[in-house]
Formats: C-alpha cells, structure tokens, sequence
C-alpha cells in the first residue's frame, strides 16, 4: 500500500489577505511564528533561511511568489542526514475569505522516501504544521 504523498492543512484566518501574505512572505513575519529569525529572498530561485535560538537552522528555496495569492518553497527534509539532496514542496495558497483569508498549506513529495524515513518525515510534519499554523495565528492575532 502506497503512503500518503502530501500534508494538507486548511485555516480560516480573520485577517485580510495582504496582512497573511506578509506574515508568511517578509523575514519579520517568519521570524517571528514559523522561527526566531529568518532571511528571505522573496523571488522564485531566491532563497531563504529560519532560524531557532537553539542553534537549528533550515534552508529554503523560494519556487513561486504569485502575490497575494501563492508563495511556496523546497526544504530539506526533517530526519534525512544535511547532504541528502530530496527535498518536500511546500506552497501556501490565500484565498479572500469574506473579511479574512482561507489559508492551505500543501507540503508534498515523501513518497520518494523508505518506510522509516517517511514514518519519520511524515509524522514530524503533520504534527509540526499543526503547531506552526497555531502560532501563525497567535502571530497574526497579536499584530
């Protein structure tokens, strides 16, 4: 039986699209619910880093700037040793929502990985964007 290739997350968030895009796009927004600081190179190609006040770091590299509508990224991925070259694709679509933003988070590609790093990779992930949205509102909430 074939895993699941993609975590999909779906939020109804009451701020207004550009407020969203900024939160998700600008390295104070970033750095601010998704790590402790960050850089960006907001084009396609460009690219981008979050980093932790524990000393981790994760590298990204910008795919598609379609503002205010789509911003997605490649990352490393989680449990894999820093040379391995896969990556997972992670995009971020705004839609208006009445007064606010219907925000889905797409991160895909772990079906190209063996059982146990995709067990790893996968799980990791899914409890991890739950928790990293949690705090993309409480960021949002708070601005």
């Amino acid at each position: 039986m074939a895993f699941p290739d993609r975590i999909e997350r779906t939020i109804d968030l009451t701020h207004p699209p550009e407020k969203v895009w900024a939160a998700i796009t600008t390295a104070e927004g970033l750095g601010t619910w998704f790590g402790n600081g960050a850089t960006i190179d907001l084009r396609p190609g460009g690219s981008a880093r979050l980093m932790w006040d524990d000393g981790a770091s994760a590298d990204l590299r910008v795919e598609r700037v379609e503002e205010p509508a789509v911003f997605a990224f490649t990352w490393h991925i989680y449990g894999l040793p820093e040379d391995d070259p896969r990556r997972t694709y992670v995009e971020f679509t705004l839609e208006p929502a009445g007064a606010g933003t219907r925000l889905t988070v797409v991160e895909s590609g772990f079906a190209q990985l063996s059982d146990d790093a995709y067990h790893k990779a996968f799980d990791g992930n899914t409890d991890g964007w739950g928790r990293e949205l949690a705090e993309l509102v409480d960021y949002l909430d708070a601005a």
